[in-house]
């Protein structure tokens, strides 16, 4: 009887430490800040820690998400992301935010963020926002000053301005290091390139139209 407890305990065991949620956290810190040290040779998850001693309060602080981002680009659109790399006390902590200032009619093309799920607020203006969920299910709504929208991790999002005045949102992120992947730049814009058969194939179009729009990231790029 008692072997078979043993046996029991045993088997649940492997089954949590084999469990996805049960790896779905970030292990508790040992200690206050690890203030990330960019100028150390250490590979790690992240940022070597700072010497504490060296740490001040200007490693925990960022000036600037006052200041309006230029929009004046083809896409009529600025992020400005307070990351790990912006605010090395940020190391560890598994958050980070990010302005985002639109034109009218401006727009932050399809995209993801592969290691964060994002909350954005409309702080200005009006805009259009949604991601694409992995059935191809569009989730889409108008945002006014005010209002929030999700986008869960990993999936293609955007937001447009479809107002007649520029809009500005705050997002928060689940990562120090939330990475951006632009749908578009990422297959016409990628260096190598993309062979033209696989783009023709993928997107139903010609390898001429393929070269055509290939020229336009490669113009945008210099």
């Amino acid at each position: 009887m008692a072997r078979s407890c043993e046996l029991v305990l045993a088997l649940l065991v492997a089954a949590m430490v084999a469990s996805p949620s049960a790896l779905a956290y970030d292990p508790s810190p040992l200690q206050d800040f690890c203030v990330a040290d960019e100028s150390s040779p250490v590979l790690v998850n992240g940022h070597a820690c700072k010497d504490p001693t060296h740490v001040s309060a200007a490693d925990f602080a960022f000036a600037g998400l006052h200041v309006p981002g230029d929009t004046s680009n083809a896409f009529g659109s600025k992020v400005t992301l307070v990351d790990a790399h912006a605010v090395p006390g940020l190391n560890t902590l598994g958050v980070a935010m990010a302005r985002l200032d639109l034109a009218p009619g401006g727009l932050n093309p399809p995209h993801t963020h592969p290691r964060a799920a994002e909350v954005l607020t409309v702080v200005e203006g009006e805009m259009r926002a949604g991601f694409v969920a992995a059935d191809g299910t569009l989730f889409a709504a108008v945002l006014s000053a005010g209002d929030a929208f999700v986008f869960p991790r990993g999936l293609v999002h955007f937001e447009f301005n479809c107002g007649a005045r520029p809009a500005i949102g705050i997002a928060g992120l689940g990562s120090q290091n939330p990475g951006l992947v632009r749908v578009a730049d990422s297959v016409f814009g990628a260096s190598p390139d993309v062979d033209d058969r696989v783009l023709a194939k993928a997107f139903r179009i010609d390898a001429e139209t393929v070269k055509m729009i290939k020229a336009k990231f490669a113009a945008s790029k210099k």
